[in-house]
């Protein structure tokens, strides 16, 4: 080969070089995206909630997600993260929620510095409905949309007045030595609580000499709330945080009976 047509060569090599990208070593911990199953209905006695958490490391960016047969609820509980959804970015932070529409494709972005991580309510549906955020700062703020009892507030983050087949869900804020009262059921609803901030406890029972449930409960523990079952939860020695969300019919327990609101019953079946 003529030392032209070498020189000729090595330029092309060179020019080529500079679109050549370089590898990546992923060792065996690495991770961007992951997805933890806490529990669905065939491990947690329930017939229509599925929980589970998304953790994204910083700088990444989720494929695309997809809930065939079901609508979805996630909420934010650190961190911050973009949601590509129904050709919609939704930005959230602390707090907010936002309702994913039956077999809607989404894909979840972290520009933040730090890990986000992102609760996943999922339930069977048979109509698609809207998409719909819920800001956390809005939400605190609305008194239409709190609710206030002897001790916490509760907050309604996805509620009837949003349209869906099964979902509803907020957050409870308890003051710090609270308690439920008066304890209640469902008939017709089954409940995940997932707790978010602070240390309490909790039981869980079809009637009071069967308390097979009573535990203590920190910062992301859950509990899952099959029909019939009571479900008191009880705060420390400092403010506790959760999410409930339900499946089944779409109603909250202190806007359809008052005597949840102003505790004038010991206990309350729906």
């Amino acid at each position: 080969m003529s030392k032209s047509s070498k020189n000729k060569k090595q330029s092309e090599t060179d020019s080529c070089r500079e679109f050549i990208k370089p590898a990546h070593l992923l060792k065996a911990d690495a991770w961007q995206f992951e997805y933890r199953q806490k529990s669905n209905p065939k491990t947690s006695n329930l017939d229509l909630l599925t929980y589970g958490t998304y953790r994204i490391a910083p700088g990444a960016t989720s494929d695309e997600l997809f809930h065939r047969g079901e609508e979805a609820l996630l909420f934010c509980l650190a961190g911050e993260v973009s949601v590509e959804v129904d050709g919609q970015t939704h930005e959230l932070s602390h707090y907010d929620t936002l309702y994913v529409p039956l077999a809607t494709p989404y894909r979840i972005a972290n520009h933040a510095g730090e890990i986000s991580q992102i609760a996943l309510c999922r339930a069977p549906a048979e109509n698609q409905h809207a998409v719909f955020y819920s800001s956390w700062e809005h939400a605190r703020q609305n008194e239409e949309r709190i609710r206030h009892l002897d001790g916490k507030d509760v907050f309604l983050m996805f509620d009837v007045s949003e349209s869906a087949d099964r979902l509803m869900a907020g957050y409870t804020i308890y003051e710090p030595h609270t308690r439920a009262w008066p304890p209640h059921n469902h008939t017709d609803q089954e409940e995940i609580y997932i707790f978010s901030q602070g240390r309490g406890s909790m039981e869980v029972y079809a009637d009071e000499k069967h308390k097979t449930f009573v535990h203590s409960m920190e910062t992301f523990d859950a509990a899952t709330i099959p029909l019939l079952n009571y479900h008191p939860v009880f705060s420390q020695d400092e403010p506790l945080h959760f999410i409930w969300c339900l499946a089944g019919k779409r109603y909250w327990i202190g806007d359809k009976h008052q005597e949840f609101m102003d505790a004038s019953v010991d206990d309350l079946t729906t």
